[in-house]
């Protein structure tokens, strides 16, 4: 069976201990047929579905989901070791807006002794597919009013009750209500550069702040730009990063990496948040991240201007060594060590 990848997540899984989320898999659709036939009353589907409805819907809806920019849902299996055991993922994703519900359902003979605990376990890795992988701003979900035991498990993972919409639902022959726990992005984490980015990042980078430390002086035209940042999201030799907090964008960190594992850095901050800490802290979020995720990496550097005071501390403090310098840069290197080798 061929294993996809959705083109706007850059990793093929997820992990927490022995349980996964991996891009939604064509083996497990009459396990998940089966399951949403089970447990009709708390989803929005009217109807017990058939094999060859579901075959229809992974042929034609799931598999074009794999190859959009800005899909409208990103579904995942959600595995015990390789088990399927449920399935889930963000569905209604604004990508303007950056929100989306999350959806999750569980093998039903699982749900008597195992509901909170799988639950509990999706929500970590759904959130950081939302959060960290695709930039979203809010994660909300819908839900009747008849599983009590599942907002007890959101509140316990800091969702907060939004809105409660008064008898919204028509459920056993009388009017209940649907309630809408949301959760926003409250933390500092860095995430993957999307094209909603390339404004963000054309302002930054155009600032005059920004670009008296910068190694191009020339004026930036945004058509150029918009091109050249394009083609950087989608370079398998570039690592691009955005990072935020609280649901701001604080600065951007790219790597460039070359065929011998070499990754040259190119990093700004928001100048509104100039002398805050942010430049260290970009800098060490992503060379954790790259040395996690790119085993080719063997050796990270960067080009300072010798009047840029405050990125040579940074670079210092983060163990890096000076390699080189002359009149008009200063060259830091830090070479990657391989944990098995230590």
């Amino acid at each position: 069976m061929v294993a996809h990848i959705y083109k706007t997540i850059k990793k093929d899984f997820f992990l927490n201990n022995n349980f996964s989320i991996v891009p939604i898999r064509m083996e497990d659709r009459y396990d998940i047929m089966k399951w949403r036939n089970e447990q009709l009353y708390h989803l929005r589907q009217s109807n017990p579905l058939t094999e060859e409805e579901q075959d229809k819907y992974f042929n034609t809806v799931v598999a074009k989901l794999f190859e959009q920019d800005q899909p409208d849902q990103i579904l995942f299996s959600f595995l015990e070791k390789k088990k399927c055991i449920g399935y889930g993922g963000l569905v209604h994703i604004n990508w303007i807006d950056r929100h989306a519900e999350i959806s999750f359902i569980m093998n039903t003979s699982l749900e008597k002794i195992f509901f909170e605990f799988y639950w509990t376990i999706f929500l970590g890795l759904i959130e950081e597919v939302a959060f960290r992988e695709i930039g979203l701003h809010k994660i909300y979900t819908y839900a009747y009013d008849i599983r009590p035991q599942l907002f007890v498990i959101l509140e316990k993972n800091k969702y907060k009750k939004e809105a409660i919409l008064k008898q919204h639902v028509y459920f056993e022959g009388k009017f209940i209500d649907a309630i809408i726990h949301t959760k926003i992005s409250d933390s500092l984490f860095l995430r993957n550069a999307k094209y909603y980015d390339a404004k963000q990042t054309f302002l930054w980078a155009s600032n005059t702040e920004v670009r008296k430390y910068s190694f191009q002086k020339e004026k930036i035209e945004w058509n150029a730009h918009l091109k050249w940042f394009t083609n950087k999201i989608s370079d398998i030799g570039c690592a691009y990063y955005i990072l935020c907090e609280k649901g701001k964008n604080i600065g951007s960190l790219r790597f460039d990496i070359d065929i011998d594992g070499n990754a040259m850095i190119s990093y700004l901050i928001d100048p509104t948040m100039h002398g805050k800490g942010y430049g260290k802290i970009i800098l060490n979020l992503g060379i954790e991240r790259l040395h996690a995720y790119r085993s080719d990496v063997k050796r990270v550097y960067g080009f300072v201007h010798p009047e840029n005071i405050a990125s040579i501390k940074i670079f210092k403090q983060l163990g890096f060594i000076q390699s080189s310098s002359d009149t008009s840069s200063y060259r830091f290197e830090k070479l990657f060590v391989n944990e098995v080798g230590k």
